[in-house]
């Protein structure tokens, strides 16, 4: 029997880390398939299993990454059948909505086969309540669905912005389990635990809500007449950072460029969606390029502290890449609203851009990185 894990969160929540985390700490042993479903324009080649839409390479220490193109409950199947895994993590797009995930894998009908182990969402202490107010569709989506938070950079946050983003969780999902311990400072095996340590009837109880979400979506979209088919999984192609997906690098101390992250510079993203029933895909745009051009560090930081706290570029929700610098070595960026962090990398075949938002203007972005 496979145990199926469904790991959410909001863009630049720290999902990946996390499951480096549990993948190094905690599920050593275990044969692990990692299916990701990325929202971004740079996609990769290569794998096996490509015809059916999935691409697959071989990671260290068990683990199998599968990045997802194609139909989601066909690859999910796929992978069973393939590789009968002991466990498989799902790592969702970071504007996906847990509730279609959930769906997906209830709607394959193989109980038999696999369980629905956990369905956690990562959430980042230092942007719930900005996030809620303004990306709540998808966001909120993620937290009501889940039956653990985990909050992510609790260490950043005073006592009080802690004590709201716990009360705003419980508003939305009063039942969730939250973990609020740093995670340098919790062994990866104690997350599980708490991850695995909700009932089968909650599990149960989340699909079902799952369920009604969906049939209440389905009955407004008909009622608006949207001929447009819905997918499970909002995601274009996979958006390929190597660094992140090798699971060697440890950086949980993300982001040493604070920029200030309170509630004051939420005008920086006012703007509301009250319409219910998007798609990912009418919200949030990417733009990604591939670009052999090489930069000094300062430039590079001086490109990423406009991205970050200017709206000239549209609203930048995350920004990630990896490009040459002019003395020989490789600048791997992670950037969040007023924050980010550049980190020395290994090189890449080329250097990559993708920054991912709302209402982006590509035109400026391209003048901004000069590409």
């Amino acid at each position: 029997m496979t145990k199926v894990d469904i790991i959410s969160g909001f863009l630049g929540a720290g999902k990946t880390t996390l499951i480096s985390k549990l993948l190094k700490e905690a599920l050593k042993g275990e044969q692990v398939v990692l299916i990701e479903n990325e929202f971004g324009e740079i996609g990769i080649d290569g794998g096996f299993l490509k015809d059916s839409g999935v691409e697959i390479r071989e990671m260290n220490s068990g683990c199998i990454c599968c990045s997802l193109v194609g139909d989601f409950g066909t690859s999910l199947k796929e992978v069973v059948d393939k590789y009968h895994p002991d466990r498989i993590i799902i790592e969702p797009s970071g504007v996906g909505k847990l509730s279609d995930v959930i769906k997906a894998v209830k709607d394959l009908h193989i109980e038999n086969e696999i369980v629905l182990n956990s369905a956690s969402t990562v959430a980042d202490a230092s942007k719930v309540k900005v996030y809620m107010k303004n990306f709540g569709e998808f966001f909120n989506n993620q937290i009501e669905h889940a039956g653990t938070v985990i909050l992510s950079r609790t260490q950043n946050v005073s006592e009080e912005k802690l004590k709201t983003a716990i009360e705003l969780i419980k508003s939305v999902n009063p039942n969730a389990h939250i973990i609020t311990t740093p995670w340098d400072d919790i062994d990866g095996t104690k997350i599980l635990g708490a991850m695995e340590n909700v009932t089968n009837l909650e599990l149960d109880m989340l699909a079902e809500a799952a369920q009604k979400a969906y049939e209440e979506h389905e009955k407004e979209h008909h009622h608006h007449h949207h001929e447009d088919g819905e997918c499970c999984c909002c995601g274009g192609h996979h958006d390929d950072d190597d660094d992140e997906h090798e699971h060697h690098h440890d950086h949980e101390h993300e982001h040493e460029h604070h920029h200030g992250h309170d509630e004051e510079h939420e005008h920086h993203h006012d703007h509301e969606h009250d319409h219910h029933h998007h798609h990912a895909d009418d919200v949030f745009t990417s733009w990604g390029t591939e670009t052999p051009k090489k930069y000094e560090k300062a430039e590079l930081d001086s490109i990423l502290k406009k991205l970050s706290e200017s709206e000239d570029y549209g609203k930048v929700l995350r920004s990630k890449g990896m490009l040459p610098c002019t003395d020989g070595t490789w600048m791997y960026f992670d950037l969040v609203p007023e924050e980010y962090e550049i980190r020395e990398g290994s090189a890449d075949f080329t250097g990559r851009i993708c920054v991912i938002g709302s209402e982006l203007k590509e035109d400026a972005l391209k003048e901004l990185f000069e590409v």
